[in-house]
Formats: structure tokens, sequence, C-alpha cells
């Protein structure tokens, strides 16, 4: 959609949260530290179980991730609240990709379900948003989405209902 390609690298992805991609005032990932993904492996506007469009994206765990030392010394785990962070920067960043204008922002989401941990000794996330609605009228941009997120092909997080809009404000 928009010409985009259908993968982005980690440089792609800095590129886009120097706000390089998409263009000055529209979606924009979050730069380093906060950026919770590497690469981009597959995005769409009308794939995923809905035919809305999906995103999947891969997080490669290290021990040395900021996080670690903080939460929690002695006991590091990965904050559940990171995970859900990174599924609504995907979220947002389809719809940038898809071409529509405007800085996202989350709106909400429905349910949240943490059912495992992110520990130093883990590899890979996996993140998997799938668009149940994708809405772009003359006064509303909003994508909404249920996403997963796997460490090391285990599922982890399931979430419901994300919303996140585009604004021009």
């Amino acid at each position: 959609m928009a010409g985009y390609p259908t993968s982005f690298s980690k440089e792609d992805l800095l590129k886009c949260a120097r706000g390089e991609l998409f263009g000055p005032g529209n979606a924009q990932l979050p730069a380093p530290p906060m950026l919770m993904m590497d690469r981009i492996t597959e995005i769409s506007g009308d794939g995923g179980e809905h035919g809305k469009g999906h995103v999947v994206a891969e997080f490669d765990i290290t021990p040395d991730l900021w996080f670690f030392e903080c939460h929690f010394p002695g006991n590091p785990i990965m904050p559940g609240c990171l995970g859900l962070d990174g599924l609504w920067q995907l979220t947002g960043f389809n719809l940038g990709w898809r071409g529509w204008e405007g800085r996202g922002y989350a709106l909400g989401v429905g349910e949240v379900k943490l059912t495992g941990m992110v520990r130093p000794d883990r590899k890979m996330l996996t993140y998997r948003v799938d668009f149940t609605k994708a809405i772009q009228t003359r006064r509303l941009t909003m994508g909404v989405a249920n996403g997963i997120v796997e460490a090391d092909g285990e599922v982890i997080y399931q979430v419901t209902d994300m919303k996140v809009a585009l604004s021009a404000n």
C-alpha cells in the first residue's frame, strides 16, 4: 500500500523513528530504547485472519537490554507493558504504511492476558498484529487489532481490541 515494501530492516525502523519514512507529521515509531522491535518481516493491508491487514515483527532479546537491570534487580523480567507497547507501535506503523496521514497515538485496549515472562535467557520475541477494523473517514483514522507476543515460539501475551488512531494534531 502507498508503495512501501512489505518488510523493514532495523535501519528502516530507525528512519521511521526520525520521521523520515512516512514524512513529517505522520506515523512515527519511538526511538531506542523504546523501539520494541528490530525488524518487520510481514505487513499488509488486506491479510490476516480478518482480511483487514496484519503485521509480523521480531525483537532480539539480549541480557543487556535496559529494562532487565531495573525490572527487577536480582529477578530480571521484561515489563509486560513494553510488549503491549510494541503491539501498539506496530498497529500505528501499519496505518502509516497504508499511506494514511497523521501522528499516531494509542486509544486503548480491550483485554490483556499475560501468560509468560521474558527473561534474559530468551532469544527472540515475535509480534503478530491482526486488524479487525481499519477505518479512514474525513473525521477519523483508526485501526483496531488483536495481537499476540511469542517468546521463542511460546505465546506469552494476548491482547484484543487494541485501538490506535492518527491525528493531524
